[in-house]
């Protein structure tokens, strides 16, 4: 084999259009773009969404929506999840150590869902109102 016999595979290799090379190419004369307007002129080219000068369909629709970022890294724990805990005491890292929530989280709220049947400690967590005074009405303590 020699360096001079290699020859690409069929269909490997695409071959170029060679525009303007007279009427038997197919391709002469206006070279496939056709007889006037913007898109036949050199240089004439239309940014992505143009509609001819209508308002595009990006700037007549409704702008509508909004993500908070904490919300991103909140989220809820269930009063029947703290019944799976042995610890009195209940902070944010013990939530993520027996895999309650995610290492990614920063902030926790507890809803009411479930029950629990002893006193504990939450420190570090929010609560919501009827949570708080099941809590309480069981001994336990709030710590913000």
């Amino acid at each position: 084999m020699k360096l001079n016999a290699l020859i690409p595979t069929k269909g490997s290799r695409f071959v170029a259009k060679r525009l303007g090379r007279g009427i038997g190419s197919g391709l002469g004369k206006t070279s496939g773009r056709g007889h006037k307007g913007q898109k036949s002129r050199s240089g004439g080219k239309l940014r992505l969404g143009f509609e001819g000068g209508q308002t595009p369909l990006y700037r007549r629709l409704p702008k509508f929506g909004f993500t908070s970022r904490k919300s991103l890294v909140t989220t809820e724990v269930r009063l029947s999840d703290l019944s799976r805990i042995q610890n009195e005491s209940i902070t944010l890292d013990l939530l993520k150590r027996e895999n309650i929530v995610k290492k990614n989280v920063k902030f926790v709220k507890i809803i009411l869902h479930g029950t629990i049947s002893r006193a504990v400690v939450l420190r570090g967590v929010c609560v919501s109102k009827s949570v708080c005074s099941i809590i309480r009405s069981l001994g336990g303590k709030i710590e913000e």
